[in-house]
């Protein structure tokens, strides 16, 4: 027998639901954590999943799923999560080449962004996370970006997008 996957109860059907990104197999009792994720009658023209909010009855889980009763494009629930950027796991790299690269000490950078050393030196060897007025703080006096995905390696940004191959970044071993 299936077991919910937030309080471990044996149930004879689960409801898959995303909860916090997550999709999880739940019990009826669970499903009001997050939102139902159904899936579409492959007729449907719209996107594979669609969602609706389990904030009703806890029973009307996989009852309502037989019919299209949305009409059209359903979107899912916006969450916190969605507007926040995601800090690089190399951001501490970032901050040291790019403060070294304006020929700053740490002292120096610290008293332009008007904070303390021992922070510029905390997160340089990544051992706190900067906050998001520390990070705009940052991104201004260094001229870097500290979010996922913005940095562009230098191999990769040219005018010419589209002519560089597979083979012009592989390196062989022979």
């Amino acid at each position: 027998m299936p077991q919910c996957e937030m309080c471990g109860a044996e149930q004879a059907s689960l409801t898959t639901t995303k909860v916090e990104g997550a999709e999880l197999e739940l019990c009826s009792s669970c499903t009001d954590f997050g939102t139902e994720v159904r899936e579409e009658p492959s007729s449907s023209a719209g996107s594979k999943y669609s969602t609706s909010s389990s904030s009703g009855t806890p029973s009307s889980s996989s009852a309502s799923s037989g019919s299209g009763g949305s009409s059209g494009g359903s979107t899912r629930r916006r969450d916190m999560f969605d507007d926040m950027e995601e800090i690089a796991t190399d951001y501490d790299d970032r901050i040291r080449k790019a403060r070294e690269s304006k020929g700053l000490s740490q002292e120096e950078l610290a008293d332009d962004l008007n904070e303390k050393a021992s922070l510029i030196r905390k997160l340089e060897r990544g051992d706190t996370l900067p906050t998001d007025e520390i990070q705009r703080k940052l991104e201004r006096a260094l001229d870097v970006s500290l979010v996922e995905g913005e940095e562009v390696d230098a191999d990769w940004d040219s005018n010419d997008a589209g002519t560089m191959t597979l083979g012009d970044v592989v390196k062989r071993k022979d």
